[in-house]
């Protein structure tokens, strides 16, 4: 409990970081349709936002290394509220979408301060308790985000203005503890095809886990208007898959451990094309039923990162667990830039319908690649445990890798 406590201004900056990137996501897009932008233009919004943390997640170490922990957060934060406030200032779609790359920015390069500094400070005695605090503190910001969207008024100053004083107010914890900020670690090579050598398979997972995941939270809000949702019934239906996601992860984790991880990642893109089809289907049955389809695609969906990170590190060495993390996330950040921006354009052309379509065929695509997999070579003998990776930095590896080397 006292180490949990000595984390209390890391896990309190990292609360204060979600609710505000978690907010601005479903408020651009309700924003967006206020002020009669595209759907083309609003997909735009999220996928700027996946540019920017890309470039974050490259950037942030490095800077680490030049002016330390605490003025690298404070610049990153800085960029996140300059965006959130510059908002109603300019008010257009393309330099919204500069800002979105601020607010990108602003995530991966706090996040990666963050993690950086728990990685410095933690020990292998209390690893798994710190990563198991962490990621509830990250779960619940992000839960408490979608609900915020039932009180934040779409296209107003004020709203975002909040948005930007949590942003800011991410700053003071982590700027006024007494604790000794640790000395920077080398930042991780980026070598994509370190992930594809290891498990193309794997790969993409995480570019079709990308596809679903920043899909839906970066054009859900604009899904949810087709359908007929008022702005806080799609805070509900935003927070119903991240409930869902997070429900998912302890029984995904026990199959992952004790199956062959492929086809549980099998089962669960089969079982995401059927959540998609029931989302589809519950359009004209009511608030509760869409409520309920949004939880059930959270929860075949969300998982499918953290077992394709397992099925690769399987077959890594202890030496590369660091740099394959990150080139899980390269794959990641590109399916998470793209989608978006595609799948906006299939709903004004199709319909509402279409964005889950595009999402049951990425599934379909990843359930065949799957069963070519298996036909290629057996799964590895030598397995790590499963962990609920989170999509937040290219250092998050430092903090699993000790985790995954754990054997049963």
């Amino acid at each position: 409990m006292r180490l949990l406590i000595s984390f209390a201004a890391l896990f309190l900056s990292v609360f204060l970081l979600q609710l505000s990137s978690g907010g601005v996501g479903p408020l651009d897009a309700l924003s967006g349709l206020a002020l009669d932008f595209t759907a083309g233009q609003i997909g735009l919004l999220g996928s700027a936002h996946f540019l920017g943390f890309f470039i974050g997640c490259w950037w942030a170490p490095r800077l680490m290394g030049s002016v330390g922990h605490n003025r690298a957060f404070a610049a990153f934060t800085a960029a996140g509220a300059i965006g959130l406030l510059a908002h109603m200032l300019v008010v257009d779609p393309y330099a919204w979408a500069a800002m979105r790359v601020a607010s990108g920015l602003c995530v991966a390069g706090c996040y990666t301060v963050i993690e950086s500094w728990l990685q410095a400070k933690v020990t292998n005695e209390s690893r798994g308790r710190t990563m198991g605090a962490y990621r509830i503190v990250d779960l619940s910001g992000s839960l408490v985000a979608q609900l915020m969207i039932a009180v934040l008024e779409p296209a107003s100053y004020v709203s975002y203005n909040l948005l930007a004083i949590l942003c800011c107010a991410a700053l003071l914890p982590l700027t006024l503890t007494t604790a000794k900020a640790p000395e920077t670690p080398e930042a991780p090579r980026l070598r994509p095809r370190l992930a594809l050598s290891r498990s193309p398979l794997a790969a993409a997972g995480v570019i079709v886990a990308a596809l679903s995941g920043a899909a839906f939270r970066m054009v859900g809000p604009l899904y949810g208007q087709e359908v007929g949702l008022s702005v806080d019934q799609i805070a509900w239906f935003l927070a119903a898959f991240v409930l869902g996601g997070a429900l998912a992860q302890y029984p995904v984790g026990w199959l992952a451990d004790r199956y062959d991880r492929r086809w549980v990642l099998i089962w669960l893109s089969l079982a995401a094309i059927a959540s998609s089809g029931v989302t589809i289907g519950t359009q004209g049955l009511g608030i509760t039923a869409i409520f309920l389809s949004a939880g059930l695609f959270g929860l075949t969906t969300f998982p499918i990162y953290s077992v394709s990170a397992a099925h690769a590190h399987d077959f890594a060495e202890s030496h590369e667990r660091i740099e394959l993390s990150a080139a899980l996330m390269f794959f990641f950040a590109l399916g998470a830039i793209a989608a978006p921006y595609l799948a906006s354009l299939l709903i004004s052309l199709f319909g509402p319908f279409a964005l889950f379509a595009m999402i049951a065929v990425a599934h379909a695509v990843l359930v065949i690649f799957g069963l070519a997999r298996m036909r290629a070579r057996p799964t590895s003998e030598d397995r790590t445990p499963y962990v609920y990776a989170p999509r937040t930095s290219f250092t998050i590896g430092r903090l699993l890798g000790r985790s995954r080397d754990r054997r049963d």
